[in-house]
């Protein structure tokens, strides 16, 4: 895919900023991925010392005793020398910074974003800002990620230019399509959005883009020894390996949804046979899943329950209100209904059920907004194009 105006092409200082910004941007998205398993894991916690107390903090042999525990460092050196690595990179430093360094021993650290601190303000509020709307375009129904082939090449998730910024302006992102192109110039420059043949600015045309950041790779916290060095993997990559993995972790004859050759409809993969050995075979059947939706299993509540029954006086509910950290998974609970919604399920080991969600429930409030007019699709919605930091208000039936 080229271009006729020379003025777009990025100079090389350009390209080897966004692609330094980039790396930057994998070490942000891997001392998430650090801080929320902490978090999730209880090892952040207030604590004090010397008569003080630190709020947020965690203990330094601590930390490399649960790498070691959930199996993210096959040794201790190891594990001491990724939390040197998020310290050089400055995702954690001492609370008090008198320590230069990581030091495996009963020293107190804290994360930079846990305290405000956090370097490349504008950088880092860039970057979450286009996950979360990465995350909305997902959702949508008529999404503007598309599998397109112009010409003899296959792009996976691209849009134009000009579509994004019809977007931008229809999502309220920005104002007008000058602050739309300005935005994604600032992307391009972030190394967040690319054009597909990685060599052009931004353009408010038919050029072809893609976020150059797979926000949804599955991440390992051992990936810091080598961010500054290792293959970058945009967001294009690795569509076909991933479905080999998830195909690895099913039992045999079972099925997963996945994208049809067309792109137009989903299809569903059947593993009808595996082969053990040096590594394993997998013959995938493809079939088109039946017209009507397959049902799901039975409602945990005893009676349908109204919003009236919900809100009247003295009705037999206790208001309860919870901050779920979602991990690098997500909540771990599922929702159905079409208003008032109620929790089906909790993932008895996720974020939820740590902090006290149980079955039974209905959603009152997601993130200050009463929800309990609004179907389980719309919520899910809300919920992922949100912060990582969900707050609900629930209603909890008395035992």
């Amino acid at each position: 895919m080229e271009c006729d105006d020379p003025s777009l092409l990025l100079s090389s200082s350009l390209q080897s900023s966004a692609e330094a910004c980039l790396r930057q941007a994998e070490i942000l998205k891997l001392g998430d991925l650090l801080r929320f398993r902490m978090h999730h894991s209880k090892l952040i916690k207030d604590r004090s010392s010397d008569n003080s107390t630190y709020p947020s903090t965690f203990m330094a042999n601590e930390a490399v005793n649960w790498l070691l525990e959930k199996r993210e460092a096959p040794d201790r050196p190891t594990g001491v020398k990724i939390m040197k690595k998020y310290f050089k990179y400055d995702v954690i430093h001492h609370v008090c910074d008198s320590v230069s360094s990581f030091r495996d021993a009963k020293l107190l650290y804290r994360f930079r974003d846990d305290d405000g601190t956090l370097m490349q303000e504008r950088q880092t509020k860039l970057l979450r800002r286009a996950e979360r709307m990465y995350m909305r375009m997902l959702i949508q129904e008529d999404t503007l990620l598309r599998h397109k082939q112009p010409g003899s090449e296959l792009y996976s998730r691209i849009f134009q230019g000009r579509e994004l910024v019809d977007w931008l302006i229809q999502n309220r992102e920005v104002s007008s399509r000058l602050d739309g192109e300005s935005l994604c110039r600032t992307m391009v420059e972030y190394g967040i959005l690319q054009h597909v043949s990685r060599l052009y600015h931004f353009s408010d045309s038919a050029m072809l883009y893609q976020f150059a950041i797979a926000f949804r790779r599955k991440r390992k916290i051992i990936e810091i020894l080598d961010v500054r060095t290792a293959p970058l993997k945009h967001d294009s990559d690795g569509n076909q390996s991933s479905l080999l993995d998830l195909c690895a972790a099913l039992p045999f004859n079972d099925f997963v949804l996945a994208p049809s050759a067309s792109n137009t409809e989903p299809m569903a993969v059947s593993i009808v046979e595996r082969r053990g050995g040096a590594s394993n075979t997998y013959y995938l059947r493809y079939y088109k899943p039946p017209p009507s939706p397959l049902r799901g299993p039975p409602s945990v509540l005893s009676k349908p329950v109204s919003v009236e029954e919900l809100l009247e006086p003295g009705a037999p509910y206790l208001s309860k209100s919870l901050t779920i950290l979602g991990d690098d998974v997500g909540w771990g609970f599922v929702i159905r209904g079409t208003g008032p919604c109620h929790v089906q399920a909790v993932d008895p080991g996720g974020p939820a059920a740590g902090a006290g969600m149980k079955v039974r429930q209905f959603l009152h409030t997601v993130n200050g907004m009463c929800s309990l007019r609004l179907d389980y699709q719309t919520i899910n919605r809300l919920i992922v194009a949100g912060p990582r930091r969900l707050v609900l208000e629930v209603l909890e039936p008395f035992d």
